[in-house]
């Protein structure tokens, strides 16, 4: 059972008959297989006019990484200071507030990358 399936308890119950020729068949299954879905799910998103990406593309993934680092060092940084952690003692209002701004601009760069994984539908 699929997704959309267990979502809303509807059963899809109408089917599609496309002749292919062996090697059409073997590419929809690799492109499927490549996309991490079934054939059937491959075949109806592309249907619907869905622009179809890898399961994963390794260089949003690494940026994504790379952001939550960052979000974890300042959030570090925003801890100890809340703790009244003698390192941070130093750190005045005006550089809290320019770390939680680069924090709200990090998750929005994030969100930005996130968008951009998500399957859009293909340009008509």
């Amino acid at each position: 059972m699929e997704q959309d399936e267990k979502k809303t308890g509807k059963k899809r119950r109408h089917h599609l008959r496309v002749p292919v020729f062996p090697e059409e068949k073997g590419e929809i299954e690799r492109q499927a297989k490549q996309a991490g879905m079934s054939v059937a799910r491959f075949l109806r998103e592309v249907g619907q006019g869905y622009k179809i990406t890898g399961v994963v593309d390794y260089e949003q993934v690494r940026e994504l990484a790379r952001i939550n680092g960052d979000l974890g060092r300042l959030g570090g940084l925003l801890k100890l200071w809340l703790t009244n952690d003698g390192r941070v003692a130093k750190f005045s209002e005006s550089t809290i507030r320019t770390l939680l701004s680069r924090i709200q601009a990090t998750q929005d760069e994030m969100g930005r990358i996130m968008k951009s994984v998500v399957r859009p539908r293909a340009e008509p």
